[in-house]
């Protein structure tokens, strides 16, 4: 009975605890809710409303028909509309748009000799969303401005279909990139989550009281040799892949440098903003990895962004790794330059900024 009493005192006071951290109290509740409702409403594996490009070379009507049936299948977005392929290349390259449609200027001689209609130019780095657009190559199209029987119905294929940057579809070419982009996001957040909690716990803060160093100063001395740890990673992760799994790398280095920087910025000064949050070493590595899930499920490393409802592509946007990996694959697998991403290149670095300055702000050299 006593050691009974004993264990229930302990119990007691492990509760009381518990419900005392308000953070790890928090994390209980918080993380089964979100995976519940990411699973339950934003992953989806069937993919709508791929942002496309159309290009018309024909000038014809019947290529506005043939575009309305594409449209109305809301497997695709059409959002642009370019006068050459060369200019619709471009816009895939940038990640503008997933895929462009071309009609070529024989258009009324290829339907009327049964030939597919047009070319589809799609980025096959996403394997989900290329095969869904190949699913289109075959959709059967109705010419025609009579009765329904007088219409004409294409032949299979309806279309050709060029696959660029991963022709084979294989998944490890879209998986690798993608894969740095993750293993950034738990290393860096965590690891500079950490920092100044340990300092707290450790003692250390009283020694910086004693010394002229400012907030901003301990914020940045922080970073810098983490820095250097997210480079050796993505040199890991890259290198492996271009050696076990020969995923190309179709882009340039200084590139792959500017969007890696970015991120490498935007994940440490988010892990530093935890860490004048948490009390503990713990309730830190909890919030890491509330940021985590989303992160992998919601930045579309695993499932398409287009495949999301719209309220999760918002919470996506507020996560650096959805950036860096339309960066990373784009200059990995479709060779883009930093200028053609510099939109989300921008949004990363703006990230950096307000997270420094807020986590600058909330740091107080001081034991209270």
């Amino acid at each position: 009975m006593n050691s009974m009493r004993r264990i229930g005192a302990i119990t007691t006071k492990e509760l009381k605890q518990l419900s005392r951290d308000r953070v790890t109290f928090g994390m209980v509740v918080m993380i089964p809710l979100i995976q519940l409702l990411l699973f339950g409403f934003a992953i989806n594996s069937v993919v709508r409303d791929i942002p496309i490009a159309v290009v018309d070379l024909s000038g014809n009507v019947a290529a506005r028909i043939i575009t309305e049936q594409v449209r109305v299948t809301q497997v695709v977005t059409i959002t642009a509309f370019y006068d050459t392929p060369a200019e619709a290349e471009a816009a895939i390259v940038a990640g503008k748009v997933r895929a462009a449609l071309v009609f070529p200027e024989n258009l009324m001689q290829r339907v009327t000799s049964g030939q597919p209609v047009g070319q589809w130019l799609v980025d096959g780095s996403d394997t989900m969303v290329g095969s869904a657009l190949l699913a289109l190559r075959s959709m059967p199209l109705l010419l025609g401005a009579g009765a329904p029987q007088d219409a004409y119905r294409m032949p299979d294929p309806s279309f050709e279909v060029a696959l660029f940057f991963n022709p084979e579809r294989r998944s490890a070419v879209n998986i690798v990139p993608g894969l740095a982009a993750i293993i950034l996001t738990m290393t860096m957040i965590m690891f500079t989550s950490i920092a100044l909690v340990r300092e707290r716990e450790q003692g250390n803060l009283e020694l910086l009281i004693t010394t002229p160093v400012h907030s901003l100063e301990l914020m940045v001395g922080k970073l810098i040799p983490y820095i250097f740890v997210g480079i050796i990673q993505v040199t890991i992760i890259l290198g492996l892949g271009r050696l076990i799994f020969q995923v190309p790398f179709q882009g340039d280095f200084a590139s792959l440098a500017i969007v890696t920087l970015a991120f490498i910025a935007a994940s440490l000064t988010l892990g530093l903003l935890i860490s004048t949050i948490a009390k503990t070493q713990m309730q830190a590595m909890q919030m890491t990895f509330f940021i985590l899930i989303p992160s992998i499920l919601l930045s579309g490393f695993m499932f398409p962004y287009e495949a999301m409802p719209v309220p999760a592509q918002y919470i996506s946007e507020a996560l650096p790794a959805t950036h860096f990996i339309r960066l990373i694959r784009g200059v990995v697998l479709r060779g883009a330059n930093a200028a053609q991403l510099l939109p989300d290149i921008l949004w990363l670095l703006a990230f950096t900024t307000i997270m420094l300055a807020i986590a600058t702000k909330r740091f107080r050299k001081s034991l209270d």
